[in-house]
């Protein structure tokens, strides 16, 4: 049965899989709260899919890298939420010691806090009602450490692990919780990066990481995690299989 929010909450909804979210859940009837930082594109996406499918879409501009942005955020939410889509994030490439080191805050900031932040202030309610679900939207980078991309791989690590914990602690309440591992996708991502090489694996389109999504939400049994596009799962699986001290150099050298 087609799993049908009555409102849904989606960050990093300006562009890419955010914005494909927006689209799918609209079609679908749900009214909207759309987050991120560019107002322009979501007034441009709110308006569209309010004219669409007669949806109610309160837009949100926030910089979730901003200190107490997550706090921020919940208060200017207007009424309960039945689906969260944390779905904003962006990685940096290059070696740790070069790296700017606000720019690798705001990402822990963005990625991992911003999220946990908002996972924890609406799952209450959704166990309150016995109904509900949470993307928390992780990498097939999760799945072993990236040399060259070391805090996104840990951050991405580290959201999939959390997501399967409160899959865990959330489903004897009827609420689903789970981490949606994309493999390279056809979005904006690989720009803000500034690199093509971390791009390792098979490339997918929104619409089929979306797609993988559904299958999750809309099963009975929704499981704690799922990877995009089988090449992906295989990869990402059989890392468990290679040797650390194999499998890192060999990451390290596909990244560039």
């Amino acid at each position: 049965m087609p799993f049908t929010p009555s409102r849904t909450l989606i960050t990093g909804a300006s562009s890419g899989i955010g914005a494909g979210f927006a689209r799918t859940f609209a079609a679908r009837g749900s009214d909207l709260v759309l987050v991120a930082r560019r107002e322009d594109r979501l007034r441009e996406l709110a308006a569209e899919l309010t004219a669409r499918h007669g949806i109610r879409a309160q837009v949100l501009p926030a910089d979730l890298a901003e200190p107490d942005a997550g706090r921020l955020l919940i208060e200017q939410v207007d009424g309960e939420v039945d689906l969260l889509v944390n779905n904003a994030g962006f990685a940096t490439h290059g070696p740790l010691a070069e790296s700017d080191a606000a720019r690798i805050e705001n990402e822990i900031d963005v990625d991992v806090r911003a999220l946990v932040s908002l996972t924890r202030a609406f799952l209450p309610g959704m166990i309150a009602r016995r109904s509900g679900a949470i993307v928390n939207l992780a990498s097939t980078a999760s799945f072993q450490p990236l040399p060259g991309m070391a805090v996104y791989g840990a951050a991405k690590a580290f959201v999939r692990t959390f997501s399967e914990a409160v899959w865990q602690e959330a489903r004897p309440h009827g609420v689903k919780v789970f981490a949606l591992s994309p493999g390279p996708t056809r979005t904006e991502f690989f720009d803000v990066v500034g690199t093509e090489s971390a791009a390792v694996g098979t490339m997918r389109d929104v619409d089929q990481v979306i797609a993988t999504a559904l299958r999750a939400l809309d099963s009975r049994r929704t499981p704690p995690g799922v990877v995009d596009g089988r090449a992906n799962a295989l990869v990402a699986w059989s890392t468990r299989l290679v040797p650390r001290r194999i499998l890192i150099p060999m990451t390290a050298r596909m990244l560039g």
